[in-house]
C-alpha cells in the first residue's frame, strides 16, 4: 500500500523516499501512484521486453527494461518500458549498468491500465519527447489500438492486425505489427 504525504516533497526528497509497489512518480510536483499491472499489461510488457532485447540487446545497440525508473528535468517517472539505445546506457565507474538513470529514454512504451487516463500518460510520454526521446508507444490493450510517436512527427494511429509500427532508428533490425502485440494476449492450447 502506498502512504502519500501531504507535505510537499522536493524532486531530491522523493528520490531518497524507499521505493514502493506499486511504484509511484513525481510529475510537477505531485506523487502519483501507477496502477498495478494486471494480466494483459503484464503479458504484453514482459513479451515486448523480450522481444526487443532479442533484436537489440544481444547486437548490442540497445537495451529494453520494464519499469525502470528515469529522472530527468524535474521529475521522476517509471514507462513501462524503457528502451535505450546501447551508447546513452547509464555505466557506473566500473562500467556496469548504473543503479540511477538521469536521462529521458530513447523509446518510451506505456501500455494502458482500465483506470488509467490518456492524458496523464500521453503528457508523460511528451515530456520525455522534450528532453531527447526518439520514440515513444501508447498501447491500449481493451481498444486493441496503439499509438505511436514518431519525432518531429504527429502521433500515427494503428489498429489493423497487419500493421507494422514504426521503432527508433537504431532498432530498424525490429519488425512488429499491431497483431504481434495483440497476439500475445490469446491464450491457446
Amino acid at each position: 500500500m502506498v502512504q502519500i504525504s501531504n507535505k510537499i516533497l522536493t524532486l531530491e526528497e522523493f528520490i531518497a523516499l524507499p521505493e514502493t509497489k506499486p511504484y509511484c512518480e513525481y510529475i510537477d510536483g505531485k506523487i502519483i501512484p501507477k496502477p498495478m499491472p494486471q494480466g494483459k499489461h503484464s503479458t504484453i510488457q514482459g513479451e515486448l521486453c523480450h522481444t526487443i532485447n532479442s533484436v537489440i540487446e544481444v547486437q548490442k545497440i540497445g537495451w529494453a527494461f520494464p519499469e525502470l525508473r528515469c529522472t530527468f528535468i524535474g521529475r521522476s517517472i517509471v514507462p513501462d518500458v524503457a528502451v535505450f539505445s546501447w551508447a546513452r546506457l547509464p555505466v557506473d565507474e566500473n562500467g556496469d549498468i548504473a543503479n540511477t538513470f538521469t536521462v529521458a529514454p530513447d523509446w518510451i512504451i506505456e501500455i494502458l491500465s482500465p483506470e488509467q487516463s490518456h492524458t496523464k500518460v500521453t503528457k508523460k510520454i511528451l515530456h520525455a519527447f522534450n528532453h531527447g526521446t526518439q520514440m515513444g508507444w501508447l498501447i491500449d490493450p481493451d481498444e486493441r489500438f496503439i499509438a505511436a510517436y514518431p519525432a518531429r512527427q504527429q502521433p500515427l494511429p494503428f489498429e489493423e492486425i497487419e500493421s507494422v509500427l514504426p521503432v527508433p532508428e537504431f532498432c530498424q533490425g525490429l519488425q512488429l505489427t499491431v497483431g504481434d502485440i495483440f497476439g500475445w494476449l490469446k491464450v491457446t492450447a
